[in-house]
C-alpha cells in the first residue's frame, strides 16, 4: 500500500465527502479517487479493502467534529454554571452546522454499522469513546448536573442535530418564538438542567 501521507488524507476527506453524499452504497474507490481528483485506482492502493477506508474516514470524521482546544480554553474561563453548559453546547452545534458533511458521513457510518455487524463494533467503540470523553470532561470540569445530564443532553442534542441536518423544517414553528437551532439548543438545556 502506498505510504504518502498527505494523499492518504486527501482521499479519507475524499471518502468523507462522497459517504455524505452518496451514502454507503455509492462509497466506491473509483467515486473517491473522483472526489479527490487522482487518477482511477489511486484509492485501492491505499487502503487494503472497503472496511479500512470506512474505518479511516470514521476516525477522520471524530477529528474534524472534535472541538477546538482555543474555544474550550476560552469557555473555560467562565463560571462553571449553566450558561457554561448551554455555551458548550451552541459549539456543538456550530460544529455539526459548519462541517455538515462530516456529521452526515458520520449518520451514514452510523446507518451502515446497522447493516454491517462485522464493522459495527468499531463504530460503537469510536462514538462511545466520545461520550464517555463528554462525560469525563463534565466531571473534570467541575459543570453542574452529573453523568445523566450529560447522557440526556448528548441525546437531545444528537437528535437536533440530525433534524437541523437532514430535516430542518420539521423544527421551524414547532415551538411559536424559538428559533432554530440557537433557540431550541437553549430550550434543550434548560429543561435537561434546570437552575437550581
Amino acid at each position: 500500500m502506498a505510504s504518502n501521507p498527505e494523499r492518504r488524507a486527501a482521499l479519507v476527506d475524499a471518502g468523507v465527502e462522497v459517504l455524505a453524499r452518496e451514502g454507503a452504497r455509492g462509497l466506491t474507490f473509483r467515486a473517491v479517487d473522483a472526489a479527490a481528483g487522482v487518477p482511477v485506482g489511486t484509492a485501492s492502493n491505499y487502503f487494503s479493502g472497503r472496511d479500512e477506508l470506512l474505518r479511516q474516514i470514521d476516525a477522520r470524521v471524530h477529528v474534524r467534529l472534535a472541538p477546538d482546544p482555543a474555544v474550550i480554553a476560552e469557555l473555560m474561563t467562565r463560571p462553571r454554571d449553566r450558561s457554561l453548559v448551554t455555551a458548550f453546547m451552541h459549539d456543538l452545534m456550530g460544529r455539526a452546522t459548519r462541517d455538515r458533511t462530516g456529521y452526515l458521513a458520520l449518520l451514514e457510518l452510523r446507518l451502515e454499522a446497522t447493516r454491517r455487524p462485522e464493522l459495527r463494533a468499531s463504530y460503537t467503540r469510536s462514538v462511545r469513546a466520545d461520550l464517555e470523553e463528554g462525560i469525563e470532561f463534565h466531571r473534570t470540569a467541575g459543570l453542574p448536573g452529573g453523568d445523566e445530564t450529560v447522557t440526556v443532553l448528548y441525546l437531545a442534542m444528537l437528535g437536533l442535530i440530525l433534524e437541523h441536518l437532514t430535516l430542518p423544517d420539521v423544527l421551524d414553528g414547532v415551538l411559536p418564538g424559538v428559533d432554530v437551532p440557537e433557540g431550541l439548543v437553549e430550550r434543550i438545556v434548560a429543561t435537561v438542567l434546570p437552575e437550581t
